[in-house]
């Protein structure tokens, strides 16, 4: 599997990527051998963003994170200054965030809302929506594009809009409901990555305002074996 990123679109401010899936954005203390992160491919392809961000030594340029499994769309600031407008924009939530997945199980609803807090499990680094410790509200949209049969076992394709930007909310959410992302070994059950060798999340899309008055919108294809499990189904995207 190639794990170099694509790159969509670049200027002086900003690159935007499709990160693949098993690519680790950067280098954390939980680690269990070194492995060549998105920070590696950003200092050896674009060095200027070295000295960009909060933390330049570890998180050069990002701004946002995608979980290692994740795919899909990223923004890094390739200056300080659109660091600084990034962030703010995330932090005031102005950056809409669209993601498509492949969970467990049929859904009943069109639409859904996903309003449950999200916390940390005592001496882990798994998130639930029942534990207290260090909990902060999260919410979660979705939307149904195609119940299918996957290995003959009910999963569906949705869109999902995070409103909040909580560590692995939108997989703990959307387990919360019974309704896992499948191939998600922390939080699918063992049964559930049967289904894909590794969790069916992709961020496929972000819009924003780049510059005053000019909003944008960026997508990313999913990859290979997404489209491969989703096929016709995601003809089916508006």
């Amino acid at each position: 599997m190639n794990q170099d990123p694509i790159v969509l679109y670049s200027d002086s401010d900003l690159l935007v990527i499709n990160k693949p899936a098993g690519l680790l954005v950067h280098k954390s203390d939980y680690q269990k051998k070194e492995e060549k992160t998105l920070v590696d491919w950003l200092l050896k392809n674009f060095p200027a963003v070295k000295n960009v961000g909060d933390d330049p030594k570890f998180r050069p340029g990002i701004v946002h994170r995608l979980d290692r499994e994740t795919s899909g769309i990223m923004l890094i600031a390739l200056n300080q200054d659109y660091f600084s407008y990034l962030k703010k924009l995330f932090q005031e939530k102005k950056i809409t965030k669209t993601y498509l997945a492949i969970v467990k199980g049929e859904i009943k609803d069109k639409k859904g809302r996903i309003e449950k807090p999200i916390g940390i499990n005592p001496g882990t680094t798994k998130r639930s929506t029942h534990s207290s410790k260090m909990s902060k509200e999260a919410i979660t949209n979705y939307e149904l594009i195609e119940n299918f049969k996957l290995n003959d076992q009910d999963v569906a394709l949705v869109k999902v809009f995070p409103l909040t930007g909580r560590t692995h909310q939108i997989r703990v959410h959307m387990a919360s409901i019974n309704h896992p992302v499948i191939g998600d070994n922390l939080y699918g059950g063992k049964t559930n990555t049967k289904l894909a060798d590794h969790q069916m999340l992709h961020c496929f899309s972000l819009e924003f305002e780049k510059e005053l008055g000019r909003q944008i919108c960026f997508e990313a294809e999913p990859p290979d074996d997404f489209k491969k499990i989703a096929g016709e189904v995601l003809t089916r995207l508006k």
